[in-house]
């Protein structure tokens, strides 16, 4: 996109109109106007029928990926465009993408109510206090993190056969009482809602345009919030943070909204399955070189809703070039290996986090010179389970873990 300045006349040139399935009974004059004035309407195939009698100019309908249409949307720069998009286009919509590519001021947004606000209006639950998922093009997995005693979820689907899927999924794993509460095509004349519990599901001929509300029970078993999860959570072939040490190892990375893990020597996933479990927004690459433990990883990442943990399977580290930079790393497992240090210290952003645990003293040793070279915390952690012995309950020890945490200097 060019560099040039624009009058006050066509600075807003790109106009993003959110439609509804009322089509444009639903628009206001001023989102009409701009629809009949636009040489170039881009849209759904589904918007741009909704919205026919008001277009006069050219139509794109959005190829695959939506990219491809962002080089004739950029050469029509000053000049009248038009952009439709469901509901509100700055709540899960394409507004994230075009923002992108047109700055901002040269944009004129006109949102109509997004398939949440009209969920929860037909419902009368107050938005503020549902968690707001979408499913569209996601793994299905991802409403797990969401699901609390008594908790009210409102998810977009991504087709007719979601419901069903997501039904089924709540009562294999014991939330079957759930009630799901199917909105169609909501704000047209096609608009249905329907309601059942999640183990009763049969509900057919689901549109594909589709909210999903879900009420879970106030009796559900559900994850913790807190860090350090139970063991029995994950499946493991021992290789794996237990608990304790495990809470402890999250409070050391100190994960912040939106920041990015390297979790080198992943083994089962523990470490990144809770950073990520912290906040929607955390991202996390966990490095593994056994494909089994990759694999198992993965299982464990889907199984406790975090199923955009992404793997890289091969020998740190070589298996560290072309990622991005992380905020924090975790040193799981080669922390004594020539190399691995010196390439995840190395990748780190200055004022990121470093720790690593260690339970052989040849790595203790290796952490003691690293802890004279770049300081740090080094702490000794020494936990104990009661445990029968005969007739009587003793102390049984775990092997005493060695924490080093380190911030890169800024």
């Amino acid at each position: 996109m060019g560099d040039e300045p624009l009058t006050s006349r066509d600075r807003r040139w790109l106009s993003l109109i959110g439609i509804g399935e009322d089509g444009l009974a639903g628009l206001s004059d001023a989102a009409k106007a701009l629809l009949q004035g636009a040489e170039l309407v881009v849209g759904g195939k589904r918007h741009l029928m909704l919205a026919r009698d008001a277009i006069h100019g050219k139509t794109l309908s959005w190829p695959s990926p939506l990219s491809e249409a962002f080089p004739e949307i950029s050469a029509r720069r000053g000049r009248p465009v038009a952009v439709l998009a469901s509901g509100d286009p700055f709540f899960y919509g394409v507004g994230k993408q075009i923002v992108e590519v047109v700055p901002v001021d040269e944009i004129l947004c006109l949102p109509q109510p997004s398939a949440f606000s009209l969920a929860a209006a037909r419902l009368g639950w107050p938005l503020q206090d549902c968690a707001l998922v979408t499913l569209h093009g996601r793994p299905l997995e991802a409403i797990i993190r969401h699901l609390q005693p008594g908790g009210r979820i409102l998810a977009l689907s991504w087709d007719g056969e979601t419901p069903a899927r997501l039904a089924k999924l709540l009562a294999a794993r014991g939330f079957g009482a759930a009630t799901l509460t199917i909105l169609e095509a909501l704000g047209g004349p096609r608009e249905r809602v329907r309601t059942c519990a999640a183990s009763d599901f049969a509900l057919a001929a689901v549109d594909s345009l589709n909210t999903v509300a879900i009420v879970l029970p106030s009796d559900a078993a559900t994850l913790s919030l807190a860090a350090g999860l139970d063991d029995s959570l994950f499946e493991s072939d021992g290789q794996l943070t237990k608990r304790e040490i495990r809470a402890v190892t999250l409070s050391s990375l100190a994960p912040r909204a939106g920041e990015l893990l390297w979790d080198v020597g992943l083994g089962a996933g523990s470490i990144a399955i809770e950073w990520l479990l912290r906040h929607p927004a955390m991202r996390a690459i966990g490095i593994e070189e056994r494909v089994d433990r990759a694999e198992r990883a993965a299982r464990n990442a889907a199984a406790l809703g975090t199923p955009d943990l992404r793997i890289v399977t091969g020998r740190a580290p070589e298996a560290f070039s072309g990622l991005p930079a992380p905020d924090a790393v975790f040193l799981g497992g080669g922390m004594g290996d020539a190399g691995v240090f010196e390439a995840a210290w190395a990748a780190l952003k200055p004022g990121g986090r470093l720790v690593a645990n260690a339970v052989a003293l040849r790595t203790e040793q290796r952490m003691l010179d690293l802890y004279h070279q770049h300081g740090g915390d080094l702490v000794r952690l020494d936990v104990a389970r009661a445990s029968p012995i005969g007739n009587e309950v003793a102390w049984s020890p775990a092997r005493p873990v060695t924490q080093w945490r380190a911030r890169k200097p800024c």
